[in-house]
């Protein structure tokens, strides 16, 4: 049997279904490779920047994470959502705020105070270059003079504190990919589920994911977004707003066109009433009048 799902692409049904800890736990572990124990949402989170015909939707976490040796790590974990070619910069501006915010260091002595690492988390509604793969993790390595890899030592509270590893997420590549856990969970953003009628549903078999209680969590967040009628005007009013961003990209497309080729034309002429001052200066015309026929400038004239 099918179920429809809200579609998660859609920051108001993402806000809805992060909003559930449980299910936050859910897909930040799958993405993580480790399980999420502890979970809190961080101070201005849910900010949304519309700035610049940009948007771009962000959550932060402070989270404690298992590690192999069965001991806790706290981590910091900024999630950010765009459906739009977004620029890096204001990514970049996201992860400075979180590097000089005095709340996001080691509480001890002044002296010895640390900040906690980050994990900065992008679920890109759009490809990144030619990158093939559907999930990229970037984690940063530790090296000596001669390239050889440093362990004794690492990690590091120091080196953890300047600097950060990175999973990116490519929506559009995910296209009913389930060969792992992670693209289980992640197939409730893979949009060739969604509906051909209506961008704001998506259409899952239901019996294709009962042997998985994670996804069947993550599913009925979603299915109770669906009948929800607010949600569903909320969705209708991103539509909205982003088919008024791409309207003005195109029409700033369009004027950009235009000046490109009066810019062309205009040095394409200037090139012809060059040419042609040098002919009339080879036939010895005196330079007032080859100005005063071919607008050229009387020192352009001069060095021809």
């Amino acid at each position: 049997m099918k179920v429809t799902l809200a579609n998660p692409i859609y920051d108001v049904v993402f806000k809805f279904l992060m909003e559930d800890m449980r299910v936050a736990k859910i897909i930040l572990s799958a993405l993580l490779k480790r399980e999420v124990v502890e979970l809190e949402v961080r101070p201005h989170e849910y900010a949304k920047d519309l700035e610049r015909n940009l948007s771009i939707f962000r959550i932060d976490f402070a989270a404690r994470i298992r590690q192999d040796d069965g001991s806790l790590k706290l981590v910091l974990i900024e999630l950010q959502k765009t459906f739009l070619k977004s620029e890096v910069l204001r990514f970049r501006q996201y992860l400075g705020a979180q590097y000089i915010n005095p709340n996001n260091m080691q509480c001890c002595e002044p002296e010895e105070r640390y900040g906690l690492p980050i994990i900065a988390v992008y679920l890109l509604g759009h490809r990144v270059g030619k990158i093939e793969e559907p999930v990229l993790y970037v984690s940063h390595k530790s090296y000596n003079y001669d390239g050889e890899e440093v362990t004794v030592g690492i990690p590091d509270p120091f080196i953890e504190s300047l600097v950060h590893d990175s999973i990116i997420v490519q929506i559009p590549l995910l296209r009913g990919q389930v060969n792992n856990k992670l693209e289980r969970v992640l197939s409730v953003f893979d949009q060739t589920y969604c509906d051909q009628y209506d961008p704001h549903v998506m259409k899952m078999d239901e019996q294709s994911f009962n042997d998985d209680p994670d996804l069947t969590c993550i599913m009925h967040r979603l299915v109770i977004a669906a009948a929800d009628a607010d949600m569903r005007q909320d969705m209708r009013v991103e539509d909205e707003y982003f088919s008024n961003i791409t309207e003005a990209k195109n029409e700033a497309a369009k004027k950009d066109a235009v000046i490109a080729e009066a810019k062309k034309e205009i040095a394409e002429q200037s090139e012809r009433l060059i040419e042609a001052a040098k002919a009339l200066k080879a036939a010895g015309l005196p330079i007032e009048n080859i100005v005063a026929i071919t607008g050229v400038p009387f020192g352009v004239v001069s060095n021809l």
